[in-house]
């Protein structure tokens, strides 16, 4: 049956509209996004074969171009009007660090760093620099691994804080598992690098990891 010919209040748009954007599943959401289904098919079962075939909403917004583009219904349109709709969210919630005091709203942080790294498929390791007001200065991604290490020099993060003339810093790395539980080596790299920029009176507020959930705090967590 067509989404036309369902319930209003079980369709898609409607139910965004009263409701709002979270309380829709996945596959509805992503059946906004498609508009259409195909013949005999709603765009809600078809973004439910679209979520099988990549194994969820992560997985597709991350994937290649080619991979992309090979799924059931998907093509060259879709790819970039998805690039386009990630993108301003990004840029979004950059303009929202950037107008306030970043610990204000620390939503805004994790929002922000999960649209930055959540998809990738590596691990990236970035840097939030922060001026006298803790209001952002830049985003960097400084150092990128393989899909479960990088190689982080708390050297080169110092560096950078002098070259921004950053007074305090946030660091934060992606799991590419999805499991954004921080490890040892996290917490010792943290160290590491709480040590070296309190050499150059630059303070380390937080590291935050980034998974499928909410990023973890590990000053939150103590840890820091």
């Amino acid at each position: 049956m067509s989404i036309k010919h369902w319930p209003e209040q079980e369709r898609p748009r409607e139910k965004l509209i009263h409701q709002g954007a979270q309380a829709l599943s996945d596959a509805e959401l992503l059946a906004i996004f498609l508009r259409t289904g195909t013949q005999g098919i709603s765009a809600v079962e078809l973004a439910r074969q679209v979520l099988t075939e990549f194994g969820g909403l992560r997985s597709l917004m991350s994937a290649s171009r080619e991979d992309f583009c090979k799924g059931f219904g998907l093509g060259d349109a879709k790819y970039t009007q998805l690039q386009a709709v990630l993108e301003m969210s990004k840029r979004h919630l950059k303009e929202q660090l950037s107008r306030e005091t970043v610990f204000n709203n620390a939503e805004h942080v994790r929002a922000y760093l999960s649209s930055q790294l959540r998809h990738s498929q590596r691990e990236i390791f970035a840097v939030l620099f922060l001026d006298t007001q803790h209001r952002l200065i830049r985003y960097q991604e400084l150092f990128m691994g393989t899909i479960d290490a990088a190689a982080v020099y708390p050297r080169e993060v110092v560096k950078a804080a002098l070259q921004y003339n950053a007074a305090a810093v946030i660091l934060a790395h992606n799991h590419p598992s999805g499991v954004a539980e921080p490890s040892q080596a996290d917490i010792s790299i943290t160290s590491r690098i709480k040590d070296a920029l309190n050499l150059v009176e630059v303070r380390l507020l937080d590291h935050f990891v980034v998974g499928d959930a909410a990023p973890v705090s590990l000053a939150e967590r103590g840890l820091i």
